[in-house]
């Protein structure tokens, strides 16, 4: 299970990510389960914290930043599969404060005789999520 805070409550969510957005690493509720905050900090502990970036890069920006979101998105779903249970996530990042980013380089090359870019992506800051335990 993936949460992440809004407010005074805390509700599942599902990855949102969209290279064509403004925001492109964001995610939204599903409304399968929430909780408010003060009960949630009762009820779990938090075992460890995970950071997650990715890198990606390509001839093509587009397809080079849905790799890059491909990767962060594949990341979180493998946690999700290690979980054990009774483990949930939990998105730790603040929005406005360090809420994650993709970064665009371009560096330029000559490909067949022509002035090119290549397209060089990264997350930063990293995608911080808690691995949280529920209390017995």
């Amino acid at each position: 299970m993936l949460l992440k805070r809004y407010g005074s409550t805390t509700h599942t969510v599902v990855t949102d990510f969209k290279a064509e957005a403004l925001s492109e690493i964001s995610f939204a509720r599903d409304g399968a389960f929430s909780l408010p905050t003060e009960r949630f900090d009762e009820l779990y502990t938090r075992i460890r914290e995970e950071a997650l970036t990715a890198v990606a890069d390509g001839p093509v920006q587009k397809d080079a930043e849905e790799a890059l979101l491909e990767s962060l998105n594949d990341q979180i779903e493998g946690l999700r599969h290690r979980l054990e249970e009774g483990e949930i996530l939990l998105v730790e990042n603040d929005n406005g404060v360090d809420w994650p980013k993709t970064r665009e380089r371009r560096q330029d090359v000559i490909r067949e005789g022509e002035n090119r870019f290549h397209f060089h992506w990264r997350v930063d800051p990293p995608l911080r999520l808690g691995v949280y335990r529920r209390e017995a």
